[in-house]
């Protein structure tokens, strides 16, 4: 998997995708009810998959992001940062093409958004019109220097597994090295591509893939021992 920036797992946003056609170009239907279930259903065992490699570098992370978070703080910052990703994503939310959620009890925020918003099909080249979404997001990155942010790409059954695979990391990579060119600091930036297995529903279903196609920002606080 190519991470040429990572060296740090990162915070917890989540950017869900899920397209207007599948990975392999079926038409397919996506509703405002369908992407509230892709966010309510995150994985708290991808989450703590996160922490833990997060926890293994803990030490240089702080000191790349000048001090960790402790305390009280920690609570408040995210929250902070919930806030104004939801003010600069107010237009994309109103439209129901991202939700910004602020997970309780783990300080873990979820980005999610329609993935025939980031990419066409079967491309992992990020479209001119998705740009200016990006943007929004990386200025309130760089805004809350004190987090990591773990983009993770997912794609249904459907197609080989080899291609699911380098789909998912390809457009995971593609969001991250976006991220990097705003200026957000490549230590806080982490890719995985996860293919077809970690499903969130049933890929016998159209639905259920629907759900399974997706690309997540996880963003977490950095946090002082």
């Amino acid at each position: 998997m190519h991470k040429p920036y990572i060296v740090f797992p990162l915070l917890s946003a989540v950017l869900l995708s899920a397209c207007a056609t599948n990975d392999l170009g079926e038409p397919r239907d996506l509703n405002k009810t369908q992407t509230g279930a892709i966010i309510g259903t995150v994985s708290g065992a991808a989450l703590g998959a996160i922490i833990n490699h997060r926890n293994r570098s803990k030490g240089a992370l702080i000191g790349a992001v000048g001090g960790g978070l402790t305390g009280a703080g920690v609570g408040y910052y995210m929250d902070q940062q919930a806030k104004d990703l939801q003010k600069q994503l107010q237009p994309e939310i109103q439209r129901g093409d991202i939700s910004v959620e602020k997970r309780p009890g783990d300080n873990a925020l979820l980005v999610s958004m329609t993935s025939n918003t980031g990419f066409d099909t079967n491309s992992t080249a990020l479209k001119p019109s998705y740009l200016p979404t990006l943007n929004k997001i990386a200025h309130v990155l760089n805004q809350y220097g004190k987090t990591t942010v773990t983009v993770v790409g997912h794609t249904d059954s459907v197609g080989t597994h080899a291609y699911n695979q380098a789909l998912s990391e390809r457009r995971a990579q593609s969001v991250l090295d976006y991220f990097a060119s705003q200026n957000v600091n490549p230590l806080r930036l982490e890719s995985y591509g996860k293919g077809e297995t970690e499903p969130r529903a049933d890929n016998a279903t159209e639905a259920g893939r629907q759900l399974n196609r997706r690309v997540e920002l996880w963003i977490l606080p950095v946090v002082a021992n």
